[in-house]
């Protein structure tokens, strides 16, 4: 039996791709047990193998072919034992299949129904094709990032799928389980990236609200605007992170680089003469170089790493937020956030082969 604080839940996700996945696993990592239904037959060109797929880790697998009423009535069955359910249809597709909210709740009315999509479940959009690019660039999120006078930059699929899909489905779910435990009733959690990318700019529309935010790229505190908040190019053609924003900071960046003669912090009129020198002293030396002089500051320098040094970072290492779990050695994040008293495993289960576990759910959950 799972550990962590969802010890006992169980979660039924249909299968799919990108933010309910993840989302299922972060209930995975803190405990629940999470069935996935997969379908039958090949999977999703866009998708790692399944043996690889780590956003399905630590689930169980039951694989069933949702077009025949065998395999509705076993997700429906599951549903009945479980006190979530996840999907990622367009809307309409999960009614279509006869797995919907209305058929799923008639049998179980205390569930959660977890819906995940890009435009959510109604407007002029619900039922348009869309992607992590296509949600933030309505909302306003895609407009913000990038330089001045330059176009917009794809911040990969973070902010949108991730940040403003997964973590609010995830939100939402436990949320509506508080509820459901209060009044034995269900609901239906229709989380929408644009809704929580939308969400997540909360603190650049407060900013604009106060005429403290220019609605341009590159050109305020936080957005590459300032020059001591920006990567800077050093001498083996790597990176260095710069976030001295407050003023002790700033003036620990610059005595620890021997700029005495720098500008004011907030002489804007001089940014671009502070942003020449700074690029020009960090092209002296290498990013490590940096990295080593500016260790034990509060200058908020760092190191950019790519995806396959992270890991070896020693904050990073001694945290252990990276972990290789898995007979492939996989280098993968560790569960978070972390717990005092109801930890969760500290490696996660490998993912499952699709209907590796069919036998084995159905016996446990007591589905016939």
């Amino acid at each position: 039996m799972s550990e962590g604080p969802l010890r006992g839940l169980r979660v039924v996700e249909l299968a799919g791709i990108g933010p309910g996945p993840f989302a299922a696993m972060l209930l995975a990592d803190l405990g629940a047990d999470v069935v996935r239904v997969d379908r039958v037959g090949p999977g999703s060109p866009i998708a790692p193998p399944p043996a690889g797929d780590l956003t399905n880790r630590g689930k169980r697998s039951v694989a069933a072919d949702l077009k025949t009423p065998e395999g509705v009535e076993l997700v429906l069955a599951l549903t009945e034992r479980a006190q979530v359910l996840i999907e990622g249809f367009r809307p309409g597709v999960a009614e279509r299949l006869g797995v919907g909210p209305e058929q799923v709740l008639a049998r179980n009315p205390a569930l959660v129904y977890g819906r995940m999509t890009g435009w959510g479940q109604e407007g002029p959009l619900a039922a348009r094709a869309g992607h992590d690019i296509t949600y933030l660039a309505r909302t306003g999120a895609l407009h913000a990032v990038g330089r001045a006078g330059g176009p917009p930059q794809v911040p990969v699929n973070l902010l949108g799928d991730y940040g403003g899909g997964a973590l609010y489905l995830v939100v939402g779910v436990l949320a509506a389980l508080r509820s459901a435990e209060a009044t034995g009733r269900g609901q239906i959690v229709d989380a929408a990236i644009v809704d929580g990318a939308a969400h997540l700019s909360m603190i650049l529309h407060s900013l604009l609200a106060a005429g403290l935010w220019r609605d341009q790229r590159g050109v305020n505190l936080i957005d590459t605007g300032a020059p001591f908040y920006d990567v800077y190019r050093t001498a083996d053609d790597r990176y260095v992170a710069v976030g001295a924003l407050e003023p002790q900071f700033y003036a620990e960046l610059i005595a620890t680089l021997g700029l005495d003669d720098a500008p004011e912090q907030f002489d804007v009129a001089r940014w671009p003469q502070l942003r020449t020198r700074l690029a020009e002293t960090f092209a002296t030396r290498s990013r490590d170089e940096w990295a080593a002089l500016f260790d034990g500051t509060d200058a908020c320098v760092a190191p950019v790493l790519s995806l396959a040094e992270a890991p070896a970072d020693p904050h990073l290492a001694a945290r252990r937020t990276f972990i290789t779990a898995g007979d492939n050695a996989a280098v993968q994040p560790a569960p978070a956030p972390r717990f005092s008293a109801s930890a969760p495993p500290a490696t996660p289960g490998e993912p499952p082969l699709p209907g590796q576990h069919t036998a084995e759910v159905l016996a446990e959950w007591g589905v016939a």
